[in-house]
């Protein structure tokens, strides 16, 4: 490799470190296990811990559809150059951080998001139309669904005349039966994901009938769970699902900071197994969340409502839901955006979630500044750079 190329192989890595510092301190650090931390299921440094390594196996065995995304098919007509892959880095992981360290939660999705698309207009590329409509529309109706089963969910176990001991396993065994659903690298061939339903069977009736399989062993394990000690039932169901979310994060949030990568290797003639790849990536997850993702697990915890260990559940299984079918689908999410929707509603259940109108209102304004700033400032700092090379 040219000294050139490994210059700017160094500051492209570099900058993409940079971001996965930023996502593992900002959104995939501080959203799982925030649900959890304000029901005191948790305490804020044992969430931050393991959330970092959750999201560092989910990076590795969930992350290729969005980062494939990201590098490739968020613009048409043009690969991103290594000069336009660290610009966009620099401008998503400076807005991130910035949101880190003031408390806010920057949507690292849009932000990213904005970034790359700007660096790849300016670079003449064309907007990617199709991939656009799909994002949106995910994006659109997330507040919404996240929100509407979050509140349908934490009514159901608020009724009295449902037991916790019946309502919470069946829950269980609807979060098993997504799961058994989940694709993961290491279940397929080389380079190609697969669920444990489509594993172990063949066939829409038999991939059914597995995960009929896999619900009823967790709800039956959960309701065991229930009848020795209701309260701790619900705990570890509580814990549990924020693993998932954790998890989930990871494949998620990864592909923001390394698809921007990817065109560079395509450029050099780099073969790298993206395992490998997307294991660095998770290494960067973890960093930010050992060393500054409580900071925003006590924000998103404490300043936007205070749920308990019934509210908490409500509002992390919409987010795992969502999380997995956005990275089914390939599309890059903001995790702030899932849990504080999800929070919402499954405070406006109790009717004294406690949520700040004012907060909202800010951060709001944070998810749509950060996609357009993130890509007008994207746009007007590599035309400026390239004009000056």
């Amino acid at each position: 490799m040219e000294a050139a190329t490994a210059t700017t192989f160094l500051a492209a890595g570099g900058a993409s470190l940079f971001m996965a510092w930023a996502i593992g301190a900002g959104s995939s650090g501080s959203t799982p296990f925030a649900p959890a931390v304000g029901a005191n299921a948790i305490s804020v440094m044992r969430a931050g811990f393991f959330v970092g390594i959750l999201g560092l196996l989910g990076a590795t065995l969930q992350g290729a559809n969005v980062t494939e995304a990201v590098g490739r098919d968020l613009v048409v007509g043009t690969t991103l150059s290594p000069i336009a892959a660290i610009v966009a880095l620099s401008i998503a992981a400076g807005l991130v951080a910035f949101g880190v360290f003031t408390g806010y939660p920057i949507a690292t999705a849009f932000t990213v998001t904005g970034a790359v698309v700007g660096a790849g207009l300016a670079m003449g590329g064309g907007p990617a139309w199709s991939k656009y409509y799909e994002i949106v529309a995910v994006w659109t109706l997330t507040p919404f669904a996240g929100g509407g089963i979050a509140y349908a969910t934490a009514k159901l176990l608020r009724r009295e005349a449902v037991p916790d001991g019946v309502v919470t396993p069946l829950l269980a065994g609807l979060v098993g039966a997504i799961l058994a659903n989940v694709e993961f690298v290491l279940l397929g061939p080389p380079d190609v994901a697969q669920s444990l339903a489509g594993t172990v069977t063949t066939g829409a009736s038999g991939r059914l009938a597995a995960t009929a399989v896999v619900a009823a062993v967790v709800a039956g394990a959960m309701g065991l769970d229930m009848r020795k000690d209701a309260p701790a039932g619900q705990r570890h169901f509580l814990l549990a699902l924020g693993g998932l979310v954790a998890f989930s994060a990871g494949g998620s949030q990864v592909g923001l900071a390394l698809g921007p990568l990817l065109p560079l290797f395509d450029t050099a003639g780099v073969a790298l197994p993206i395992v490998a790849l997307l294991f660095g990536g998770g290494l960067g997850l973890l960093a930010g969340s050992w060393t500054a993702a409580p900071r925003m697990i006590k924000a998103i915890a404490q300043d936007y409502s205070s749920l308990g260990p019934r509210r908490s559940i409500a509002a992390l299984i919409p987010s795992f839901a969502i999380a997995q079918t956005a990275i089914l689908l390939g599309v890059p999410i903001s995790f702030n955006e899932i849990i504080v929707s999800a929070v919402i509603g499954a405070g406006a259940a109790a009717g004294t979630g406690g949520v700040s109108g004012s907060k909202m209102g800010y951060t709001v304004l944070a998810w749509v500044g950060s996609l357009l700033g993130a890509g007008v400032l994207s746009f007007g700092l590599y035309t400026g750079v390239t004009a000056l090379v």
